[in-house]
């Protein structure tokens, strides 16, 4: 029989590397709850129509798609927001605002199988939706900045905002077709062919000028960089406004007390369609590839037939944050609860064994049961090679007492311990 492999792009986790996602992703529920977000789970497979109808040329030609046996045209999803717009739009249409709302899962695109991406991923997704204050973007990028920060990692956040190049691109009677076309290749960053595109389009010499100068401007000194934004943009009102939205944002984080290493990139674009007001992605330094990010999207809940709900969202890679763990070597010690092995002596002490395990794990501690039926040096010999910290070893002549031998695999320290202090004195 031929070997089975993984399908292309997808994987599988080994416990070590499970063990490190699930840690991950119980700092994003805990961030979740700290922030006072709801979770919620939606499905896998949603309708094509709802998935592609704003995700983007570039998303929407990686969607695994296909028909279901019904004849309908069904997807796998490639990222959450349209879920939870879907849900906001239907069953929580006449809930109290603002929502709150936090999911996690897998996501797949069919993207080429590269260091840190597959075509199976892992997210947690976090969206506010029913304000449109800057306060509200002020409190995704801060969460943000919490998770990334309360899993150990370095890590700097690259800033720009939707409605200063889409305020220059309407004022220049832009179609939406060409706008999106020229948002895929600035997110890309081939911002020649960008600025040639829109060359071919027929916009303004003044307006290509003022798109020229915003792709060159970034930088640490935000506040700088805003106010060259600023003079840049000036004489196209609606770009003025979103220029002036993203000051206000980023004063609020600054007096937040929180210390963010921010670039403000004003030439900065996104893939997905759907984005209107600021937008952000995380990265840190050794990997090329962003580790999360999200923005301001206020008309995507009209569009799946919602009343009109402004909103702001992120999705962190939960995958991409483990790989950004082990090159920073930030994973010592995580999660790491210490394990016993119960080791009867001989077969006619398995039942007790069994309860003695019981015992302990309604205690709270981790146990691993011998089921092999191995003699003891052997079953010492392999708790040891699996780094297990405690063995139990359960005898006839101790148990008289209703006592055990609670060895300390590392130090090979033994002593005999009663049976009801026995919790105690592991986790002593």
């Amino acid at each position: 029989m031929s070997e089975f492999k993984t399908v292309r792009g997808m994987r599988d986790l080994l416990p070590e590397e499970a063990r490190i996602m699930k840690y991950i992703e119980a700092k994003a529920r805990r961030t979740a709850e700290l922030y006072g977000f709801k979770e919620i789970i939606t499905p896998i497979v949603e309708s094509y129509e709802l998935l592609s109808a704003k995700a983007g040329e570039e998303v929407r030609s990686r969607m695994f798609v296909f028909k279901d046996l019904g004849d309908r045209m069904v997807a796998l999803r490639p990222e959450f927001t349209a879920s939870v717009a879907r849900l906001v739009a239907t069953a929580l249409r006449t809930e109290p605002r603002p929502f709150r709302l936090f999911s996690v899962g897998s996501i797949y695109r069919y993207d080429e199988p590269q260091k840190g991406r597959y075509r199976e991923f892992w997210q947690s997704n976090f969206e506010l939706m029913g304000s449109n204050r800057p306060e509200a973007d002020a409190e995704i990028i801060l969460l943000t900045d919490s998770l990334m920060k309360s899993v150990g990692l370095k890590y700097a956040m690259k800033i720009g905002h939707v409605g200063v190049l889409r305020g220059i691109f309407n004022q220049e009677k832009l179609d939406d077709k060409t706008q999106n076309a020229v948002m895929q290749l600035m997110d890309k960053q081939l911002y020649d062919d960008a600025l040639r595109m829109l060359k071919d389009a027929g916009i303004s010499k003044e307006g290509l000028e003022a798109l020229r100068r915003l792709v060159e401007l970034k930088g640490n000194n935000v506040f700088d960089v805003v106010a060259k934004m600023k003079e840049t943009v000036a004489g196209h009102e609606k770009a003025a406004e979103a220029t002036e939205n993203l000051n206000e944002i980023l004063k609020l984080i600054s007096q937040s007390g929180s210390s963010i290493d921010i670039m403000v990139n004003a030439g900065f674009a996104r893939g997905l369609e759907y984005y209107t007001g600021v937008i952000f992605e995380v990265h840190v330094p050794d990997l090329n590839i962003a580790l999360g990010g999200g923005g301001r999207y206020d008309r995507l809940i009209e569009l799946f037939g919602g009343d009109p709900t402004p909103a702001v969202g992120v999705a962190h890679g939960l995958d991409r944050i483990m790989l950004a763990m082990q090159e920073q070597k930030a994973l010592r010690g995580i999660g790491q609860e210490k394990t016993v092995a119960v080791i009867p002596v001989q077969e006619e002490l398995r039942a007790e064994a069994l309860k003695i395990a019981q015992q302990l794990r309604s205690q709270g501690i981790r146990v691993e049961m011998e089921v092999m039926g191995r003699k003891m040096g052997k079953a010492l010999e392999d708790a040891d090679r699996r780094k297990i910290d405690w063995a139990v070893i359960v005898g006839e002549r101790e148990l008289k007492e209703r006592a055990v031998v609670l060895k300390k695999l590392q130090k090979r320290e033994q002593a005999t311990v009663k049976i009801e202090g026995l919790a105690e004195a592991i986790e002593a």
